[in-house]
């Protein structure tokens, strides 16, 4: 029995930080298998046709209630490939994550989530880099730590990294 071809995804997401320097984070969850648990960043798969800068903002929108303007992310400032399984069905997906930094507000507000997402995420929140790595579950890319502090510390490099 051969497995499954992945479904290829192309996919758009957020490293957004507000004033205290934390980034928001959502906790999922595979509907399929709720053991499975993990902490994104905000952001998802593209639209056919839709520009990565604008995917990202739709996203973030959609998933957080935050609006950004085109020239308030940075980057690219990283890109990943992803192998996972969600609701039985295997994935490749190829990511862009993007940069912004907040001023003011930062309510959130899941009102605009999908029907998947409604079943899948559980949680908005705001992290610091050591509270990420103290989640004590999953998060992706597991670089984030790391980006997140660099960003906070420098801003962005103009490098789109590479990572896991």
């Amino acid at each position: 029995m051969t497995a499954a071809q992945p479904e290829i995804r192309h996919a758009a997401r957020v490293i957004v930080l507000d004033d205290a320097g934390r980034v928001l984070l959502m906790r999922g969850f595979d509907p399929a298998d709720p053991s499975n648990v993990w902490w994104i960043t905000p952001g998802g798969g593209l639209e056919p046709g839709e520009d990565e800068r604008a995917g990202a903002i739709r996203e973030l929108f959609e998933e957080s209630g935050l609006r950004v303007e085109p020239d308030e992310l940075s980057g690219p400032v990283a890109a990943r490939t992803a192998f996972f399984s969600f609701l039985g069905r295997p994935y490749r997906q190829d990511e862009v994550l993007f940069y912004a930094r907040l001023t003011g507000a930062t309510d959130v507000d899941g009102s605009g989530w999908t029907d998947i997402e409604r079943a899948s995420v559980t949680e908005l929140r705001w992290c610091t880099a050591d509270e990420i790595a103290a989640l004590g579950e999953p998060f992706y890319p597991p670089a984030l730590p790391s980006l997140v502090r660099g960003l906070q510390d420098s801003g962005w490099d103009g490098v789109r990294h590479e990572v896991d």
